[in-house]
């Protein structure tokens, strides 16, 4: 799997976790440059507290198009240390 945004691949993986419709990749499989942290942060009643990762491609900016859970709650536990995307970035095979 892929994800791509602004035509640049953001991470790639063979071993994603499906959760909710969404792909999670590994934090290792991220082209960690094109990544910016964001103070930005959302609940999930079942997966806890989601921090939140800005892309930068081409001098635009994806403001908080990638989130991670840093302490996923037990029932959520498969996505510890990976990220999923939304926002206009194209995950595909």
């Amino acid at each position: 799997m892929k994800a791509i945004w602004n035509g640049a691949v953001l991470a790639e993986s063979d071993d994603t976790v499906i959760v909710e419709r969404n792909h999670y990749f590994p934090v290792e499989s991220l082209q960690n440059r094109l990544f910016i942290a964001s103070n930005h942060t959302s609940i999930c009643p079942w997966k806890g507290t989601a921090r939140y990762y800005s892309v930068e491609v081409g001098g635009k900016i994806n403001e908080n198009a990638a989130w991670y859970y840093p302490e996923p709650s037990a029932a959520a536990a498969e996505i510890s240390g990976r990220v999923a995307f939304w926002k206009g970035v194209q995950v595909v095979e």
